[in-house]
C-alpha cells in the first residue's frame, strides 16, 4: 500500500527566471511549510536567464507523473505560460487571482500554474498556489472539452471557432 501511495504522490515542481526568482523562493518556503514534496529546478539567483529553458524543464517533469503539479514564475507569467503549453498534455494556466486559479483546476485540469512576479503581490501569489494545489478537477463536460483540445489536428480549426474569429474581426473593423 505505501508503495502505491509513493508512486501516486504529488510532487510540486517549480522554476523561475531571474524576474521571478524572489517570488519563487517565497513559494518554495510556503510549500515546504505545508509539507509538500518540492523539486526546485532553478534559477538559483537574480542573474539574467532565458525563461524558456526553465518552462521546458518543468513541463517535462510534470508530464512524467499525472499527479505532479508545476509552478512557473517570471515577470508577467506569460512567457512561461506560452512555452509550457507547447508540450503535449500540459495545461498551463496563467493565474492572477483566486477565481482564475480555481477555475483553471475545476474546468481545465491545469497541471501548471504560471504567475507574474511583477503583477502579483506575494500574498495573492501564495493564495493562488494554495488554491491551485487543493482544487480538484470536476471532469464531466470539462473532460470532453480537454480531449477536444488535444485531439485537434494541426492546422485545422472547427467551424464555431472560425465563426467567432470572423465576428471578432468584423467587430473591430
Amino acid at each position: 500500500m505505501a508503495r502505491d501511495r509513493k508512486t501516486k504522490s504529488e510532487k510540486v515542481i517549480l522554476a523561475s527566471d531571474h524576474a521571478g526568482f524572489k517570488l519563487k523562493e517565497e513559494i518554495k518556503k510556503f510549500l515546504i511549510k505545508k509539507r509538500k514534496k518540492v523539486l526546485d529546478l532553478g534559477t538559483k539567483n537574480i542573474s539574467s536567464v532565458d525563461y524558456p529553458d526553465y518552462a521546458h524543464s518543468v513541463a517535462k517533469k510534470v508530464k512524467i507523473n499525472k499527479n505532479n503539479r508545476g509552478i512557473l514564475v517570471c515577470g508577467s507569467g506569460m512567457g512561461m505560460n506560452i512555452t509550457a503549453n507547447r508540450h503535449k498534455n500540459i495545461r498551463a494556466a496563467q493565474c492572477y487571482n483566486v477565481k482564475s486559479t480555481k477555475l483553471s483546476r475545476l474546468h481545465n485540469d491545469a497541471n501548471i500554474i504560471t504567475l507574474g512576479s511583477r503583477l502579483l503581490s506575494k500574498k495573492n501569489a501564495l493564495n493562488c498556489v494554495g488554491i491551485f494545489l487543493k482544487t480538484k478537477f470536476e471532469g464531466g463536460r470539462h473532460l470532453i472539452r480537454i480531449k477536444q483540445i488535444f485531439n485537434a489536428k494541426k492546422g485545422t480549426i472547427n467551424i464555431q471557432t472560425l465563426m467567432d474569429l470572423t465576428f471578432a474581426i468584423l467587430s473591430i473593423s
